[in-house]
């Protein structure tokens, strides 16, 4: 019973997404889900990132947790549109699912955004099988979780369309092999890129975000 449970959300989900992928695109809207566990850095890169988009590339960004708006008010402070979800009065998901992504999405004037970036909630499992309706998936490994996360989770890296390993300027004072991180995540997914930053430290960031302005452009017509 409780497969069948699981299936039919699941089912409900993947219509909700894709009822809601057309309305991005009617909308001329690229969607990002940005996924990790928590404390990959994910905020933190997203911060550095919407400094380097903004205010060529317009953007508004939906958070995804449990608890705290914390998040959510650091990234306020790029000049970015956000909004938030916590899951906790949905009985505390560790995901986002599509009906609660639409109803914050509805809340930004779309006509006016061409990015729209969803940093779900902290999780290297749940979030993975839960489309959003988005466009593309990138998920945030920090060298201090454990070369062997893409193999652990394989999922995640799987449906992802980009990858980042962040914490780099950590790389002197740990044991890990950040070669063979990217080998992992390449096993997995092979066509996968990976970037290496240091979103603390702004290194790296500039092919990653030149890979973000690329797909956005890429899919998307440009708006008057």
């Amino acid at each position: 019973m409780e497969i069948n449970i699981q299936k039919r959300v699941l089912e409900a989900n993947e219509n909700e997404a894709e009822r809601l992928r057309k309305y991005f695109a009617e909308k001329k809207v690229f969607v990002l889900n940005m996924m990790s566990s928590p404390g990959s850095g994910k905020t933190e890169t997203l911060v550095k990132t919407l400094d380097r988009l903004m205010p060529e590339t317009r953007t508004a960004v939906i958070v995804g947790d449990i608890c705290t708006t914390n998040d959510a008010d650091r990234l306020k402070s790029t000049g970015a549109e956000v909004t938030q979800i916590n899951t906790d009065q949905f009985g505390g998901d560790c995901h986002l699912a599509a009906h609660l992504v639409e109803q914050c999405a509805r809340e930004f004037d779309l006509d006016s955004i061409d990015l729209l970036i969803v940093e779900n909630i902290g999780n290297l499992v749940c979030p993975a099988e839960f489309d959003i309706g988005e466009d593309a998936r990138t998920v945030v490994l920090s060298v201090t979780e454990g070369e062997d996360k893409p193999l652990k989770y394989p999922l995640m890296f799987r449906l992802a369309q980009s990858a980042i390993l962040n914490k780099a300027d950590l790389l002197a004072y740990l044991d890990f092999d950040a070669d063979l991180a990217v080998k992992n995540i390449n096993e997995v997914n092979p066509e996968i890129p990976v970037f290496r930053i240091s979103a603390t430290k702004e290194e790296g960031l500039d092919p990653w975000v030149e890979w973000l302005r690329g797909e956005v452009s890429g899919k998307l017509e440009p708006k008057a």
